[in-house]
């Protein structure tokens, strides 16, 4: 290409040595020295020593093996993090100004919890960021999935109450369409409108083919942000579980004051029994929320709850059989 350097010209001279990037290819090692220094409590034993202590007392303390241990205190040490004292042809560490005001959990000024949030939640996420970076790719895959589920449990979930009086649906966080194509098929006097981000819809139009695009529309928005489409019939599927049941009633309010007299809210969930024991679908997905989201699956009676506290009356729960059941409630008219 005219005016662009070529690739793979540049001559390297013989004595370099590509410090910067070296530097950046193991900052991730510098990190992880020091969330496990604070998670095994080095900077505490230290602290509440009131002297210098040698590896072999700091192992002990942490409950760590001795090799270990006197690794992580070297890379400490080489970190600035702790100081070294040799006495009698021992080594012995205590921690900088620095490690004591920061590092340590009972420090008016500590970043011990942030840096347990990093190493255990944020570190971890960042292992998938080149998935993250490739959004819509990942996106697709997310919507072909939500697809395949819809195909399998979508019918079941729109049947499970008579949808027919309502002839207006909006589906909050739609998709790709997917259970609003059961909805049409199962019932033929009705319009639905997917309510999505600008990004999943966009992705929606590019890589899936609605089929009847009289009644199936989509709206660009943020459900809670953004004003709700006036509506018969909201669709909450498998959106609720998301969220802390402070934001799923600010949501379910929203949805009630734009809803329609006489109309209602469908939510679509893995419900759990009231008892809590089971089913395990229902209990491993609210594992999965507890790891990737603030929310949580519910029994029954806690969507309720959340649906009263919403203004919604005569609440109704269905369970399909299958791995998402169904809540109806209503708004009168």
């Amino acid at each position: 290409m005219a005016g662009c350097p070529e690739s793979g010209s540049a001559v390297v001279p013989p004595d370099a040595y590509p410090r910067k990037i070296l530097e950046y290819l193991e900052g991730f090692l510098i990190s992880k020295t020091v969330f496990t220094s604070c998670e095994l409590g080095v900077f505490d034993v230290l602290m509440r020593s009131g002297c210098p202590l040698s590896a072999e007392e700091i192992s002990q303390k942490v409950g760590a093996s001795l090799d270990g241990t006197e690794r992580l205190l070297a890379a400490c040490s080489g970190l600035q993090l702790l100081h070294t004292h040799h006495r009698s042809g021992q080594v012995l560490y205590s921690n900088t100004e620095q490690a004591s005001v920061y590092l340590t959990q009972s420090s008016p000024t500590s970043l011990y919890h942030s840096i347990q949030y990093s190493s255990r939640t944020i570190y971890l996420c960042w292992h998938y960021l080149t998935d993250a970076v490739r959004s819509e790719e990942e996106m697709v895959k997310f919507m072909h999935l939500m697809n395949s589920i819809w195909n399998i449990c979508g019918r079941d979930v729109v049947t499970a109450f008579d949808l027919s009086p309502f002839k207006v649906i909006c589906d909050l966080g739609g998709c790709s369409g997917a259970l609003a194509k059961q909805c049409t098929s199962a019932y033929p006097g009705c319009t639905v409108t997917i309510f999505d981000l600008p990004k999943v819809v966009h992705t929606s139009r590019k890589h899936f083919v609605t089929q009847d695009e009289r009644r199936i529309s989509f709206h660009e928005g943020d459900f809670f942000k953004d004003p709700l489409l006036e509506a018969d019939l909201y669709i909450l599927a498998r959106i609720l579980h998301d969220w802390t049941d402070e934001r799923c009633v600010e949501l379910l309010s929203k949805v009630y004051k734009a809803c329609k007299p006489g109309g209602a809210v469908l939510l679509v969930e893995a419900l759990l029994h009231e008892d809590g024991s089971g089913p395990l679908t229902a209990q491993l997905y609210s594992l999965n929320m507890l790891v990737q989201t603030e929310g949580r699956e519910r029994t029954g009676s806690q969507y309720a709850a959340l649906l009263t506290a919403s203004g919604f009356t005569n609440i109704q729960q269905q369970r399909t059989g299958k791995t998402y059941d169904a809540v109806l409630a209503h708004k009168l008219g």
